[in-house]
């Protein structure tokens, strides 16, 4: 993100645009994930034939390809056709989130979103406001959440191999997950505040507006569902 631009023509004006662009389509695209999910979840029929056979296993892999081809090929697109494939992405997620309402209870769902919120917006205070550099923590960050998904990874094969899931290793990597994209919420944080004092109002920054809106999203997301199955309750 940072040698996302090169060249730069600052002002204040930009630089307050900037960030409320990145933040605002974060909570956008958060929105867009609670309504699809709600929806979908209000729909029993409809949740049936999304996760029979191998829709389920369609959407989530789409999603990743979006994910990619927006981070990989951000710089082709044009602002528009990011921001429709970050809404999409956003959907699509809402879709696979929806199950939590089937394993979860109601209060359960409510209270780890407002935890994940309130540590969300404290750490995103705290990385654009500390004076120490993020830079190589969120390095050492970024290098963990490999090890996390690897981590997932195994115990998914074993869980699938011997039909028996590692409760520690779940614990583990549930808290290694929070403290992870805790420390990237911040680290991002003050990546997006330095991208913001170089602002202006040409396309590029507006793409990597919504670039920067996905890196908190799924800072967030992954925060929150890391919280609901360390804490959420079952449903009755």
């Amino acid at each position: 993100m940072e040698n996302f631009v090169t060249r730069y023509s600052p002002t204040q004006a930009d630089k307050k645009k900037f960030l409320t662009k990145t933040y605002g389509w974060m909570a956008f695209a958060l929105l867009v994930s609670a309504v699809c999910a709600i929806y979908v979840a209000s729909a029993p029929g409809l949740a049936m034939n999304l996760y029979r056979g191998g829709t389920f296993m369609i959407i989530a892999i789409a999603e990743i390809a979006l994910v990619f081809f927006l981070s990989m090929g951000i710089r082709k697109f044009s602002p528009f056709t990011a921001f429709l494939m970050f809404t999409a992405y956003a959907a699509l997620n809402g879709v696979t989130l929806s199950t939590i309402f089937f394993i979860y209870s109601l209060d359960s769902i409510g209270q780890c979103f407002i935890s994940t919120a309130l540590l969300f917006s404290f750490m995103a205070i705290y990385g654009s406001r500390t004076k120490s550099d993020l830079t190589k923590a969120g390095h050492y960050l970024q290098m963990a959440v490999f090890g996390i998904i690897i981590a997932s990874m195994v115990n998914w094969l074993w869980a699938m191999i011997t039909r028996t899931p590692m409760v520690m290793l779940n614990w583990l990597i549930s808290m290694a997950t929070v403290v992870v994209f805790t420390g990237l919420t911040a680290y991002d944080s003050q990546k997006i505040l330095m991208a913001a004092r170089r602002a202006d109002s040409s396309d590029a920054y507006r793409k990597l507006a919504i670039v920067g809106a996905l890196e908190l999203y799924l800072d967030f997301i992954n925060v929150f569902l890391s919280l609901l199955r360390l804490f959420g309750r079952s449903r009755d």
